[in-house]
């Protein structure tokens, strides 16, 4: 159960009204569970929206940007994230294959050395948070450096959101599992 309640938009009144708005224009009807906590702060969680936003749409590719957030994901442990993400990465490019094997990636052809660096830059972020020159290097072979900060970006960013959601204990939705 979530340490504070999951709120609704009844709950925020008229002046919340503009806030679930937004989150069903730009985001998943129902609302999810995440957004429905933050809720709690609409002044933070408008301005969470805005950078989501702009994460989201960096010059990286799709595939390769969900195979990082699944890498995050598998490496937290969060069913949360990967739940969310799942469908992301097929809508993305990646193969249902490919999804199973995200969390052995190493061992698995179904990738190539470009995906395996990203996601190894995602572990590593993740696991160690001071990335290696080795790992770093690997990634830099295949992207600009907008996207190299791109990419460390929407892995940050990721690797936050697990972080908000293990604080606040916040559940996966029914229709997830």
């Amino acid at each position: 159960m979530a340490r504070v309640k999951y709120l609704q938009r009844s709950d925020l009144g008229e002046a919340g009204a503009p806030l679930f708005d937004r989150l069903e224009r730009e985001r998943k009807v129902p609302t999810a569970n995440i957004f429905r906590v933050m809720a709690h702060s609409p002044r933070i969680l408008d301005q969470f929206l805005s950078y989501a936003n702009a994460i989201r749409a960096s010059d990286i590719s799709p595939k390769l940007r969900e195979m990082a957030i699944l890498t995050v994901g598998h490496c937290t442990g969060s069913e949360y994230e990967i739940a969310h993400h799942q469908s992301h990465g097929l809508k993305a490019g990646i193969s249902p294959e490919q999804l199973k094997a995200i969390a052995d990636f190493d061992n698995s052809p179904l990738f190539n050395e470009e995906e395996r660096a990203v996601m190894a830059l995602a572990r590593e972020s993740t696991l160690k948070v001071d990335v290696g020159d080795a790992a770093w290097n690997r990634v830099a072979a295949f992207m600009s450096e907008s996207q190299l900060v791109e990419l460390s970006l929407n892995i940050a960013w990721y690797n936050s959101g697990v972080r908000i959601m293990g604080l606040l204990g916040i559940e996966l939705e029914e229709g997830y599992r």
